[in-house]
């Protein structure tokens, strides 16, 4: 009797201390989506949902520094597109590595110059304002900011969908030392010293001299600034032949090369015709049709540039995801819910990033103070046709008709009289209502009346 007594009562401690569990677990799930909540609320702010949070800084140096603004992933999207911002100081480097991502490159102020490995070859390219260059994916790359009394800053959008953690990207740098550390260093002394045909103590003074981190200076300094009275000529012998290792260069007249390896252009936006244009503003997109490099990373990019107290007439992207940076000015983004209720009506000014989901209608509107100008990327590098829902050449102009009457419950009369009232297309003026010329003339034969029957 006393076993049974004992043995329901073991089984009733058991129980209770399951469901002690159970609620912890339960109270556990419920604080952890609560605090995933209050981050995702802190993420959109007050200000709109579809703004990003401030950038992360992900690498800084006395020489530069690297910025990552990242959107919250979800279900429908594991791998959202990350948006990259990269300041240089004059005449330092962007340490030699390569990424998991795909990089498309936007020049926003200054000049730099870029190589990477394209078909196991060494291309150098000078990028200036408005030029878009591509990195693939794997292809080893640095960035020079050649200039040497301006900073320069780019912008780029990082295709996580290869990455391999739930970070935007990893890097893996080739060049480097103590800070950054080359991916180099993993592999044994005998193995390196063997691959490079080097002594041990030429490796060790290369692969233990840089303490500079990401952005280091090009005149050899780091951003810890070293004596530069420090003249080791056998150290820069063994960088320089480092350097010349891992990029595949090679002494050009000894091996009878002539001229630099061909490569890829690079594409300027503002050097182009605009893709439309008008009184009150222009707008310029490319795609893989425009700029072949594109299609490999599934990536377009636009630029907006409108006059103060213009718009962007409301539309859609039926083709893709947009992420779009301010790059000058100030305005207002509406964006507008499947149900037709408003989702988002914040205001913006520079440097500002916001995303506007597939299909979902939004507008942009300058201020009246000044000229509002955004570059962005969208994800879809196949020629995109936005639906302009209102203007001259809108989805309601086309489709005006019985039906739509029907839909509007109005007449005819009226839908025509409404949809033709905005003679401007895609890029709209603000101003109030202004009559257009045939209701002007209805308005002066009834003057006349008035005037012949008083």
């Amino acid at each position: 009797m006393e076993v049974a007594v004992g043995g329901r009562m073991a089984a009733s401690i058991l129980t209770l201390l399951l469901l002690s569990s159970w609620c912890l677990m339960v109270a556990s799930g419920f604080r952890q989506r609560g605090i995933e909540r209050e981050e995702e609320e802190e993420a959109h702010g007050l200000r709109g949902r579809f703004l990003l949070a401030r950038a992360r800084t992900v690498a800084r140096t006395d020489a530069g520094e690297i910025r990552v603004v990242s959107r919250y992933r979800s279900k429908s999207e594991p791998c959202p597109m990350h948006i990259g911002f990269v300041q240089m100081e004059p005449n330092s480097l962007v340490v030699p590595q390569y990424i998991d991502a795909n990089l498309v490159v936007f020049v926003h102020r200054g000049e730099v110059k870029v190589g990477w490995i394209h078909k196991d070859e060494l291309v150098e390219r000078k990028l200036r304002r408005g030029d878009v260059n591509v990195i693939p994916a794997g292809s080893t790359f640095y960035i020079v900011n050649t200039h040497r009394g301006d900073r320069s800053q780019m912008i780029c959008s990082i295709d996580a969908t290869q990455s391999m953690g739930p970070s935007s990207h990893q890097s893996f740098f080739i060049g480097g030392g103590m800070n950054p550390t080359s991916v180099l260093a993993g592999f044994d002394t005998n193995t390196l010293t063997a691959a490079f045909n080097v002594t041990a103590e030429e490796l060790e003074g290369m692969m233990q001299s840089q303490r500079g981190g990401a952005i280091v200076y090009m005149s050899g300094e780091s951003s810890e600034r070293p004596d530069l009275n420090d003249n080791n000529d056998d150290s820069a012998w063994t960088k320089q032949k480092l350097v010349d290792y891992l990029l595949g260069k090679v002494d050009k007249n000894k091996a009878g090369i002539g001229e630099p390896v061909g490569a890829l252009h690079a594409y300027n936006l503002y050097d182009n015709e605009p893709s439309y244009q008008n009184s009150f503003g222009w707008t310029t997109a490319i795609d893989e049709d425009d700029y072949s490099p594109l299609r490999s990373t599934g990536v377009g990019v636009y630029l907006v540039n409108l006059t103060a107290g213009s718009m962007l007439a409301p539309h859609m992207n039926p083709m893709a995801t947009e992420y779009g940076v301010m790059l000058r000015g100030s305005g207002t983004i509406q964006v507008v819910f499947p149900n037709g209720s408003n989702a988002m009506n914040a205001e913006v000014s520079e440097g500002d990033v916001f995303w506007i989901p597939q299909y979902f209608p939004f507008c942009q509107i300058a201020s009246t103070g000044a000229p509002m100008e955004f570059v962005g990327f969208t994800t879809s590098s196949r020629r995109n046709h936005p639906q302009f829902l209102i203007g001259a050449s809108s989805v309601l102009r086309s489709m005006r008709g019985r039906e739509l009457a029907a839909a509007f419950r109005i007449s005819e009369e009226r839908l025509e009289r409404l949809v033709k009232a905005q003679r401007e297309s895609v890029i709209l003026p603000i101003r109030h209502h202004q009559q257009p010329e045939e209701d002007e003339e209805e308005e002066e034969v009834l003057k006349l009346k008035r005037g012949v029957f008083a």
